[in-house]
């Protein structure tokens, strides 16, 4: 199954549209075998307002994964935090039954962790679904992560991965 990159970026009230859309992603997902929805835009693209917004209409939890996440971690020695991350990841999520909106999961590519973030992303999303903003871009069928020659940066094929582009970030 291909999913149909949605590029939002130039709507007349963007905020409003990309919510509403969203929302429609949502329920639309429910049907899916992962329920994952990444919000794909560069920094400052209004991601975390748009997850607040849908938040607030709907009353979906929002987490702020980084500093949730780094929070449980501290209290874990260096060579247990890898090991941690999906039970941690898990616990932050078990709050709510509804969809979860997971907003700054910079964390998650900290090489220092040892994740596949999409992989763990999909893998929470088989309990429920999981709207997660993704600073990076969409370019000739792949989704990035970080410039290439950082040390976070991730590439993935854009096939079976249901995105929503907010800001500048698809193109052909």
């Amino acid at each position: 199954m291909h999913f149909e990159v949605l590029h939002l970026s130039r709507l007349v009230n963007m905020a409003a549209n990309v919510t509403d859309q969203i929302i429609r992603i949502i329920e639309d997902a429910s049907e899916l075998y992962y329920r994952l929805i990444l919000l794909v835009g560069p920094s400052g693209a209004g991601k975390t307002k748009t997850l607040l917004d849908v938040a607030s209409k709907q009353g979906f939890q929002y987490l702020n994964v980084s500093l949730e996440l780094s929070r449980r971690l501290l209290d874990l020695p260096a060579g247990q935090r890898p090991v941690a991350v999906r039970r941690l990841m898990e616990e932050l999520l078990s709050g709510n039954a509804g969809p979860a909106l997971c907003d700054n999961i910079e964390l998650l590519f900290d090489v220092s962790l040892k994740q596949d973030p999409l992989r763990l992303l999909q893998l929470l999303s088989r309990q429920r679904t999981i709207v997660a903003s993704w600073t990076g871009s969409i370019a000739g069928g792949y989704l990035t992560y970080a410039a290439l020659d950082h040390p976070e940066h991730r590439r993935y094929p854009t096939q079976d991965l249901l995105l929503v582009t907010i800001g500048e970030t698809a193109t052909k």
